[in-house]
């Protein structure tokens, strides 16, 4: 089970940082955002550590993941309420991708709760 919440941390760090290179304008130009850009390299180099965490720190794996998939997800609602009030970025991809990470970083939580519990 710690190989899937290492799997989730890397999967969900890799997304956040893709994001981030979009607002960049790395990737792809035309959605460059300078808040979204430093929101999401944050939340990235949180979801790592969390990683670096639970690899060097095998015992800690479940509670270094929940906290940081915590923290994630709520970085992740505060953007979509900034998208809502029309402070963040407004486009299709934005909205998009934080329905789908939202989903995912849920998956996550459950999936790391669930591991917690077995070891418990």
């Amino acid at each position: 089970m710690t190989g899937r919440v290492r799997s989730f941390l890397l999967v969900e760090a890799i997304a956040f940082a893709l994001a981030a290179m979009v607002h960049f304008g790395v990737l792809v130009h035309g959605y460059e955002h300078d808040r979204a850009r430093i929101a999401e390299s944050i939340i990235a180099l949180v979801l790592l550590f969390g990683l670096a965490v639970s690899l060097a720190r095998p015992a800690l794996t479940q509670q270094a993941a929940l906290v940081v998939q915590g923290f994630a997800l709520l970085g992740t609602l505060v953007g979509l309420f900034t998208i809502a009030v029309g402070v963040g970025p407004r486009t299709v991809p934005d909205v998009i991708f934080h329905i789908a990470i939202i989903v995912f970083l849920l998956m996550g939580l459950i999936t790391t709760r669930q591991s917690t519990a077995i070891t418990d």
